[in-house]
């Protein structure tokens, strides 16, 4: 090293000859190899486990982790073991190599001693004595053993890997085992382990900072590997294992997607209530939000039951409606009195039925009055309030004001049947759009749903290959279609008729305009027939929600469904109706409460505008994404009919 100083002086000082003076500048703070979390002093595993070296490059850097034990393998080193005594004691040791083999039989066989003497061989055994000279030695020292070396694999959740950690026990490291589920907090140094190594680095522990224990016999995750819909009964330990994490990490990501593709298309990102007293539906099951029992909740309702029960009175008065102007149009004509009678005496009937329930509804009030003042507990709310089964009515609100909206947020339906795809408590992406009409709904939830297999492919490398190996071989291959492909569009008449030709498939309920498409129906139209996502658009009005838009046929409305292959219907969407006597209409038609949507109607009174808009099932998408098969194993904590474990 002495020798090459002269040679850098001397390089140095050329070079300082050849080139200007400089003044001295402020040293550049450089980032370091491996920045720290934010808000912590650990390294996030993931930026060590998966750089294009592996980590290889960071050899010899001393840093923090933590994370949580997944296997633990403890080694001892036994020291040698003593070599093997013959029969006389001594043992073979180095220093035998210093006698002959003739010496060692003279010392050992009588005969070959004797044969010895007559060839002139020495008599006197010098050997013999040295043999016994060192077997009187006393043994030496036995060698200390060494401290048990502990290996480790120590995951954090940021990523599918899993770091290799060494541990070598000693009065400093007094606490072992290491059971999995242990959450460790560690000081060390990453070494390069040799390349025919299992793992390209290790991480060396030299300090610990925080050991979290697991009582190992009570632990669920210290058994075998258990199946999927057996952890579901314990939600808190699932994202500890690497099946539920790897869903996880890919759930957040298409989370942030959604905002992504939203914001960067100019939406703003608005909140729907998660309570309210409107069915934004028109015939969902629904959950009740109450403070009272249900002791109380019937306590507090008034007695009345009579033939008018389930009949409301707006649908009564629009019947009187209707049959004043029959009325009028037969006394015009003057052609059909029997008719006119009949007319007539159908129209005494309905104001009856009329005057009954405006009775009622007198009564009922007064009947709540005094349960008031009979110290029956006032509910909560002033209201029937519920969960809300959609937000797109609500979502209408900020749309026909702030123009392209979207909501993100759970959604709950009361029903027991619960299936793989649906629970009771389930997230749903909303997005409503002001001055657009149904093509322009169906080209935004296209592009979304694109941009979503787009991100996780590019985005969850490492988790789609775990996905790709454990769950769904073919998953990577799927999405990578789906983010590529050309979407057929077809009328639901044309579906229908398309079905209708299929010759080599039996059905278990034959396509018919009136019946419905069933999943199967579905399913064979994307997976069988056109083998790429299939938008069906304009479906009769009956199976459809109230607020969508008529067509100018009167029988079908602007709506649409997105079918993916091996995923279903994934996305639904629609024009809304924005014409209030429309509206008005199908509201009494179908019966429903009408002071639920006044509210909902004033937007069609006051400065209406087209609009149309979307929803995604989030979950559904998760469980697209990852092949999972239960929508379950989606959801963080998962609700259904008689399971809500914490």
């Amino acid at each position: 090293m002495a020798s090459q100083e002269p040679a850098l002086t001397s390089q140095k000082s050329k070079k300082s000859s050849e080139e200007p003076e400089t003044t001295p500048q402020e040293p550049v703070p450089t980032t370091p190899l491996i920045p720290s979390a934010k808000y912590s002093n650990r390294v996030v595993l993931k930026t060590i486990l998966e750089r294009s070296d592996g980590g290889v490059g960071l050899a010899g850097a001393r840093l923090v982790i933590g994370g949580w034990v997944k296997s633990s393998n403890e080694l001892r080193n036994d020291p040698p073991s003593m070599q093997p005594e013959d029969n006389d004691g001594v043992a073979e040791s180095p220093g035998h190599k210093e006698f002959s083999c003739m010496e060692i039989l003279q010392t050992r066989v009588p005969l070959f001693r004797s044969i010895a003497k007559i060839f002139g061989a020495s008599g006197n055994f010098p050997v013999r004595a040295r043999l016994q000279q060192a077997s009187s030695k006393p043994p030496a020292a036995s060698t200390p053993s060494p401290p048990p070396i502990v290996k480790l694999l120590v995951n954090d959740g940021s990523c599918v890997a899993s770091l290799h950690v060494t541990i070598e026990f000693s009065d400093d490291f007094p606490i072992r085992p290491l059971p999995i589920g242990t959450c460790v907090l560690a000081e060390g140094v990453l070494n390069q382990l040799p390349a025919q190594a299992k793992h390209s680095i290790e991480f060396k522990v030299e300090k610990f900072l925080h050991i979290g224990t697991v009582e190992d016999d009570k632990y669920l995750l210290s058994k075998k590997r258990l199946p999927l819909e057996s952890l579901r009964d314990y939600s808190h330990f699932r994202p500890r294992t690497t099946t539920m994490a790897s869903v996880m990490r890919i759930r957040s990501a298409l989370a942030f997607a959604t905002h992504s593709f939203f914001q960067d298309n100019g939406f703003l990102s608005m909140e729907v209530p998660i309570m309210t007293t409107t069915d934004g539906e028109g015939c969902s099951a629904k959950f009740r939000v109450t403070t009272l029992s249900g002791k109380e909740v019937e306590k507090g309702k008034p007695k009345i039951t009579d033939d008018t029960e389930g009949v409301r009175l707006e649908v009564v008065k629009g019947a009187i409606k209707e049959k004043n102007n029959l009325i009028q149009q037969l006394q015009r004509s003057d052609s059909n009195k029997e008719a006119l009678f009949i007319a007539e005496q159908d129209l005494l009937k309905t104001n009856q039925l009329l005057a009954q329930l405006e009775e009622k509804e007198k009564l009922r009030l007064e009947t709540l009055k005094k349960a008031s003042k009979a110290n029956v507990p006032e509910d909560f709310f002033s209201q029937h309030t519920y969960l809300t089964v959609s937000g797109v009515l609500h979502l209408e609100s900020y749309a026909c004001s702030l123009g392209n909206v979207y909501s993100f947020g759970p959604r709950f339906r009361a029903d027991r049947k619960g299936t793989a795809k649906q629970v009771a408590e389930m997230w749903a992406v909303e997005a409503e759009m002001a001055f657009s009409e149904l093509e322009d709904a169906m080209n935004c939830a296209e592009d979304y749903f694109k941009f979503l297999c787009k991100w996780v492919l590019e985005n969850c490398s490492a988790d789609m290959k775990f996905v790709s190996k454990r769950i769904d071989k073919t998953r990577i291959n799927l999405l990578e279609a789906m983010k590529s492909s050309s979407y057929e569009r077809i009328t639901y008449g044309e579906a229908v008729n398309i079905l209708k030709k299929v010759a080599d498939r039996k059905f278990e309920t034959q396509p018919e305009w009136d019946n419905g498409l069933t999943s199967q129906h579905l399913s064979y139209l994307v997976d069988e027939i056109y083998k790429k996502p299939v938008i069906i658009y304009n479906f009769p009005k009956e199976f459809k929600p109230f607020y969508v838009r008529l067509n100018e046929d009167g029988k079908t409305v602007a709506a649409f469904d997105m079918i993916i292959p091996r995923g279903g219907t994934l996305i639904t969407g629609s024009q809304k109706e924005e014409r209030f006597n429309l509206l008005n209409e199908r509201i009494n038609g179908l019966g429903l409460a009408r002071d639920q949507y006044e509210w909902y109607l004033d937007l069609r009174r006051h400065g209406t505008v087209k609009h149309s808009g979307f929803t995604l099932g989030f979950d559904l998408m998760v469980l697209f994404a990852t092949g999972i098969p239960d929508v379950r194993e989606a959801i963080p904590f998962p609700r259904s009919s008689g399971k809500v474990n914490n």
